[in-house]
């Protein structure tokens, strides 16, 4: 009993919390978690602010770093099923980036979006059952 009281309190949290956040923040919110499990397409680009020039491209279904140290950022992106290649680029201050999402992406202004990766809670455990 305590613990369906604990949930529906939660819950009922939750709800409150989220019934006064704006629709932009929402889809802002959820269209960073689609790119963050790699359904969106981005294309970012360095940019040298001296020379004029663009020092690199990458783009596909990338996801930005979001502990990235200061000065640095990291792009990952998914090349296949399965298949990640990942990037360090420095940043300065004549070196920028920015990043653009090249297709619309469909997200809920109304509702939030929460993905639980199973394989990321629960380690992944060898048995060995001969001996």
């Amino acid at each position: 009993m305590k613990k369906f009281i604990l949930r529906l309190t939660i819950i009922v949290v939750l709800g409150l919390g989220a019934s006064g956040c704006r629709a932009a923040d929402v889809a802002s919110t959820n269209i960073s978690k689609a790119a963050d499990n790699f359904e969106v397409i981005r294309r970012v680009v360095f940019y040298n602010g001296i020379t004029d020039d663009y020092i690199l491209v990458v783009e596909g279904l990338c996801s930005l770093g979001n502990n990235d140290v200061s000065g640095e950022l990291s792009i990952t992106c998914k090349t296949g099923e399965n298949k990640f290649k990942k990037h360090f680029l420095g940043l300065s201050d004549n070196v920028t980036y920015f990043a653009e999402q090249i297709d619309a992406v469909s997200a809920d202004a109304y509702h939030y979006r929460v993905i639980f990766r199973p394989a990321t809670i629960i380690p992944d455990i060898e048995l060995d059952l001969h001996n």
